[in-house]
């Protein structure tokens, strides 16, 4: 059942059909993954996830670039250093430990990883 397009932006759907009717076992999560990751790299906006974001595209391309940028500065820049130090930290390794053995490695969060919690 397809969903209307004015509610895709309240219902946050994805319209990916590995996700509903053509499902396979032989799929697994990688595949779903790369498969989402292929949808929001390539936005189409005559088949939107997100209508208003759909209509910007089409309609005032400069207002949904500069809303773009403004949302990568607030919502997705941040330096990985200090997200591997805060997932590293949440598993449970003292935060001094961990900022020291992410230098070792280079920033390297599974090498850090297996230098933390050996085998």
């Amino acid at each position: 059942m397809a969903i209307p397009l004015h509610l895709l932006s309240q219902t946050g759907a994805i319209c990916l059909d590995i996700l509903q009717n053509n499902w396979s076992p032989a799929l697994n999560l990688k595949t779903a993954l790369l498969s989402l990751q292929a949808l929001l790299s390539v936005p189409e906006p005559n088949d939107p996830q997100d209508a208003v974001v759909a209509q910007q595209v089409l309609n005032d391309h400069a207002r949904f670039v500069a809303t773009a940028k403004r949302w990568t500065e607030e919502f997705a820049k941040g330096s990985s250093a200090d997200f591997n130090v805060k997932k590293l930290v949440e598993m449970g390794f003292p935060e001094a430990l961990v900022k020291t053995t992410l230098q070792a490695v280079g920033g390297d969060e599974d090498m850090a990883l297996e230098r933390l919690a050996p085998k």
